[in-house]
């Protein structure tokens, strides 16, 4: 095996070496999300990807690695989410009249424009802004950014042209809730900040239950979307609010070595002190150290007016609290924590003074870890030491973007995990989309990706299903034993050859700092060799050097986390699914319920047909599929597909030889009929709907092939609207065509001699009824009458086929 290397934030540029502090161990923090709301797309990226490398790390290079994630329960952004949500129920409890509700929605609304969406009060207009006016002003004073533009009119669209479009989706509603006086619904996102703006110092913070309250129920969400996921649960979790005490402490430690100090109640970190005395500061982000937008966001919005910093990048580790915030007792008065103390004691508490990796979204870098970083190094630091390395990884997962800008809580332009998977994705095929792209790298998701993705999946599950199921048709159950056939053992030594190549390119791709991009390129081009070699009609296929790979490529799979009821080792065949994981638990008779009824309703029906043919009546008396399935769940086995095919294979029997009489000269028509709607009905509706497809094979048995039955009945109502479709055309075309030949009949009864008798446009005509002057009394010209002589006899022609066709002639 090559040596690993890892993309690492410390030292940019090409993947460095990784070799972890302990053999064999490896000591991982990763910053957990901040419990304030519910959890997006793009913390699905950060901590999916997060779980492949973890994965990858545990199964395929089996290292045990200890992972410890916190989560932020106090936090600005908790704060203020949890007292406005607060302040919003105490005002509605407020006996209002709909007059001064409007009141209030007005002042918020105004109070809103003028703090987030200056252009919507341009200084030279004379009428305030209202709801009545918010449309125009909107239109003229953000429509270049409303219309895919920038605020400053170059460059493109980011994260500050996000912003302005969810202050406008904000003030979208308020203007409507006040157009149709609907009182506070539709306008809280503007109420919010006014209320806490009038209100927010009189909340009691002593009882602290308005903000676990909160927190408890984000961090339960962001756990279910996290298992729903597939993502692995930490070995170790830590919350900011169970570490107070330490925090204090760690935070006086840092003050006695010189690199903070006391202002005002608060506790601010010294850069200076800290490079005097040979540390470095910001080394992730050196560029960005001086970046006062960043500053004041790892500061928090609360924290604007707290005093007393030596040097503007100065950060506080320990925040004195203002009324209407929580607080914690301290030597330097009632505070909580700053948000960057916070990793570095919990982390250093449960890894030491020094892990392997550390990780987190990249917009973590800075100023959150440089923080973590130098305020932990800080406190490590020995004099004579020189300068103290505690984190030796820095992994930073990519953003996800959406239009240009990252996505985010703060933006309001993302998509809920939850609603994801509800709508658009499976855990599945969300996994494959972020495999297909480095875990380093930013990725916006779009069409094509989804595209390539769902190509991606699609071609390992056809291919799972078909092996699976010739495996099954060989009535050879799958043998652990063909994993490590030699090429003496293996006919087909060409796709072994290729199986044992893909294997040495799937082991450098994930050495060259996970490249899941790679391996998974690797994977699908062995699978489509592997589909070559199996429908190759001029070979005689070796099943088993195809199953080799298969259960090569599920133990892949299942290390990336693409099969969750998946578990180490990873030695079964084709991966499963959720559906599948809860089957398992039940009691082996539920599970089998549903195929072994649908045998015993075909057989009934089948007897019901008084059938005299041999093959037909053999079957009926001597297939007994409980038998064999007894004996399966006697000898434990609990795969419920493995448990349905006795009653799959009877059933499948039964239908095969219906098909093998319906041919018969002698078999009554009746009977034939029915025969062939029980066999269509079998297949297209009975194991449709169990999620059994049914590939009928010329002089062979059918093949069973377990397909979700979601994706079987929208192929089948597909299909019957394809049908339904063809036969409504066909029928319009029917009908057109009558409608033309009774027109065309309709025309024909007319004789040519009276064609054009009537017609305004000509005054005389002959014995044959052809026009000889036109209306203004002048002869008609020679080219005009040429073309009328023409128009009659094909009317003659007609008229004379109609006499004949209707019996007039």
């Amino acid at each position: 095996m090559a040596p690993i290397t890892v993309h690492n934030s410390l030292k940019p540029g090409a993947p460095v070496p990784f070799v972890p502090r302990e053999d064999g161990k490896v000591a991982w923090y990763a910053c957990g999300p901040t419990t304030y709301d519910l959890s997006h797309l793009g913390h699905a990226r950060n901590y999916v990807s997060t779980d492949i490398i973890r994965r990858i790390l545990n199964d395929f290079f089996g290292y045990k690695v200890h992972f410890v994630m916190n989560y932020t329960d106090v936090d600005d952004k908790i704060i203020l989410k949890a007292r406005r949500k607060r302040l919003l129920e105490l005002e509605r409890e407020k006996p209002y009249s709909p007059e001064q509700s409007r009141e209030l929605v007005v002042k918020a609304f105004l109070a809103y424009a003028k703090s987030n969406l200056p252009l919507l009060s341009p200084e030279d207009s004379p009428l305030a802004l209202d709801e009545n006016n918010y449309q125009e002003r909107k239109d003229a004073g953000y429509g270049a950014v409303l219309a895919g533009g920038t605020l400053t009119g170059e460059g493109k669209p980011s994260d500050a042209e996000a912003m302005v479009k969810m202050h406008l989706n904000n003030m979208d509603s308020a203007a409507q809730a006040l157009k149709s006086r609907s009182g506070f619904d539709g306008a809280e996102e503007v109420l919010l900040p006014y209320l806490d703006s009038l209100y927010k110092e009189t909340i009691d913070t002593s009882d602290q239950t308005i903000f676990t309250n909160l927190t408890q129920a984000m961090e339960k969400a962001f756990s279910d979307d996290m298992e729903a996921l597939n993502v692995l649960p930490p070995d170790e979790i830590t919350r900011v609010t169970e570490y107070v005490p330490q925090i204090v402490s760690f935070v006086e430690q840092i003050i006695q070595k010189g690199f903070a100090y006391e202002a005002n109640g608060s506790v601010y970190f010294d850069i200076a002190a800290f490079e005097k005395a040979g540390n470095t500061y910001a080394r992730l982000r050196p560029e960005s150290r001086n970046d006062k937008a960043l500053q004041e966001e790892g500061e928090g919005s609360l924290s604007k007016s707290l005093e007393g910093k030596k040097r503007s990048g100065d950060f506080a580790l320990w925040k004195k609290s203002k009324p209407g915030e929580p607080f914690w007792p301290s030597p330097w008065g009632a505070g909580r924590p700053g948000w960057h103390i916070e990793c570095s004691v919990m982390a250093s508490d449960k890894l030491g003074d020094q892990m392997d990796i550390h990780s987190g979204g990249i917009d973590l870098a800075f100023p959150h870890h440089d923080n973590e970083l130098a305020q932990s190094e800080a406190y490590f630091h020995k004099c004579d030491h020189g300068e103290h390395t505690w984190v030796n990884y820095f992994l930073h997962m990519g953003h996800l973007s959406i239009a240009g800008s990252k996505m985010s809580k703060s933006l309001k332009n993302f998509q809920t995990i939850q609603d994801a998977l509800a709508t658009n994705y499976t855990a599945r095929s969300m996994r494959i989309v972020f495999l297909l792209s480095r875990w380093n790298d930013g990725m916006e998701i779009s069409p094509d990706m989804r595209k390539q993705a769902d190509s991606w999946e699609s071609t390992l599950d056809n291919f799972f299903t078909n092996i699976k199921a010739k495996l099954s048709e060989a009535d050879g159950a799958p043998t652990n034993a063909v994993k490590d056939l030699s090429l003496t053992e293996i006919s087909a030594t060409g796709l072994t050859e290729e199986l044992e190549q893909a294997k040495k390119d799937l082991d450098a791709a994930l050495c060259n700092s996970f490249d899941t991009p790679t391996a998974m390129q690797v994977l699908l081009r062995l699978v489509r060799d592997a589909n070559i070699y199996m429908n190759d009609k001029t070979v005689e296929v070796n099943l088993q050097a195809v199953e080799a790979v298969a259960r090569w490529v599920t133990k892949i799979v299942g290390i990336f986390g693409l099969d969750p009821s998946a578990q180490p080792p990873y030695e079964n065949l084709g991966w499963g699914s959720a559906d599948a994981k809860a089957a398992a638990d039940i009691d082996p008779k539920t599970a089998v319920k549903p195929y072994a009824a649908v045998y015993s309703g075909v057989k009934e029906e089948v007897q019901a047909l008084s059938l005299s043919e041999a093959a037909v009546t053999t079957l009926l008396e001597q297939q007994n599929p409980e038998v064999e399935f007894a004996e399966l769940e006697k000898s434990g086995e609990r795969d419920v597909e493995k448990l349905a095919l006795p009653y799959l294979r009877a059933t499948s029997r039964l239908r095969d030889e219906l098909r093998g009489i319906v041919s018969s000269p002698t078999l009554d028509p009746k009977k034939k009929q029915a025969i062939l709607a029980l066999s269509d009905r079998i297949r297209d509706y009975d194991l449709t709907d169990l999620g059994v497809q049914l590939d009928d094979q010329t002089d062979r048995p059918s093949l069973i092939k377990f397909v979700p039955a979601a994706r079987l009945i929208a192929a089948r109502d597909e299909k019957a609207a394809l049908l339904a479709e063809k036969a409504r055309l066909k029928e319009e075309a029917r009908k057109a065509k009558a409608k033309a030949e009774e027109e065309k009949w309709e025309k024909a009864k007319v004789s040519p001699q009276d064609m054009f008798k009537g017609d305004a446009k000509y005054q005389d005509l002959d014995a044959e009824g052809l026009p000889t002057k036109l209306a203004d009394g002048s002869e008609v010209p020679k080219n005009a009458l040429k073309k009328l002589k023409k128009e009659w006899e094909r009317q003659k022609k007609v008229h004379e086929e109609y006499l004949v066709k209707f019996g007039k002639a």
